[in-house]
């Protein structure tokens, strides 16, 4: 019968410490259920001789045993069968992952009611001020490991940090299916190291878009939980506000959808064998609303030779505004 320890009060073999437990067996039913699988015919008796334990105890065990579905129920001859442990065990886990999935549903909305009681009693834990790189880091971590459904983000100049962790966390959510959605400034994406960064969440499946100013820098998680920068220049040092669940982080988040409904999406195009690469990366570089002067930096040109390159892509499209032409190259997939 295995490693076994026997209690002073002679009520039978009690297994040592057995991950069964973790199913909800506990360690005489499977005592019980071990004795029924070495001799499944032995009947109640037997298997009570087996234990060392009474008769009634064993009946009791079987019924729980019965209920967990170890056991078959009882055939026309009134006796019991043993349930293959590996089809009896796999569905007891099954049925622990569910209960398991209910608790924690459960205990998400016993959150949503304490941190609600907890703002009723004393307001100011609404809102928490982190002041310092190191304390915004450690926020930004937080809120991102919280996350399980959304980030949503402003992202515009002036840069008070430096963006790399940031970086970081965004790839690390979307490695974990996390859905990813910024709004980008286009004067923000003036700077190649900030548009590159785009880009690259792009690539790795942030949904991205463009408006020419954003109203400030914000991110907010699952709609419930949001930090947004309080100081505007380096001079002021680095401090943000951390806000919970409330009444502003929704309007925040509402503040975010309006905004995302009126920016235009930003993503490299997919190949199109009628574009050069270099016709590409304008047509992107346009359609995130840059000015002429920020792009032609970008692609290393005049100004004059810039606005040549846009007439000609204007006219192979049709288009008689600058406006016209990104929208047509959004239809055509180059954008």
């Amino acid at each position: 019968m295995g490693n076994m320890a026997y209690d002073t009060a002679g009520a039978g073999p009690t297994p040592a410490a057995s991950p069964w437990a973790a199913v909800g067996v506990s360690a005489f039913e499977e005592t019980v259920y071990r004795a029924i699988l070495h001799q499944p015919d032995a009947g109640a008796a037997g298997w009570a001789l087996l234990t060392g334990a009474s008769p009634r105890r064993v009946r009791e065990a079987c019924e729980r045993l019965l209920v967990l579905g170890l056991l078959q129920p009882p055939d026309s001859m009134g006796g019991l069968r043993a349930v293959d442990p590996r089809v009896a065990i796999r569905a007891l886990i099954r049925r622990r992952e569910t209960e398991s999935e209910l608790i924690a549903a459960t205990a998400e909305e016993m959150a949503t009611a304490y941190e609600a009681g907890l703002l009723r009693e004393e307001p100011s834990r609404l809102v928490e001020v982190a002041s310092g790189e190191g304390a915004i880091a450690a926020r930004l971590e937080e809120l991102y490991a919280r996350a399980e459904h959304e980030v949503c983000l402003f992202d515009t100049p002036p840069y008070l940090a430096p963006p790399a962790p940031q970086v970081d966390l965004q790839a690390d959510l979307l490695r974990r299916g996390i859905v990813s959605r910024g709004v980008y400034a286009a004067t923000a994406l003036e700077d190649p190291k900030v548009l590159s960064r785009a880009w690259r969440m792009a690539e790795l499946g942030e949904r991205a878009r463009v408006l020419p100013v954003v109203p400030m820098k914000l991110l907010v998680v699952d709609g419930c939980r949001a930090m947004l920068p309080l100081t505007s220049s380096a001079a002021g040092g680095y401090c943000a506000v951390v806000i919970w669940h409330s009444a502003v982080t929704e309007a925040l988040q509402k503040l975010f959808e309006m905004a995302w409904q009126q920016a235009t999406p930003l993503g490299r195009p997919v190949e199109d064998s009628e574009l050069s690469e270099g016709e590409r990366t304008l047509a992107r570089l346009l359609a995130a609303g840059m000015k002429d002067e920020a792009v032609a930096r970008h692609l290393g040109v005049s100004l004059r030779t810039l606005r040549r390159r846009v007439s000609e892509l204007q006219e192979r499209l049709g288009a008689a505004s600058r406006f016209q032409l990104g929208m047509r190259a959004a239809q055509r997939g180059w954008v």
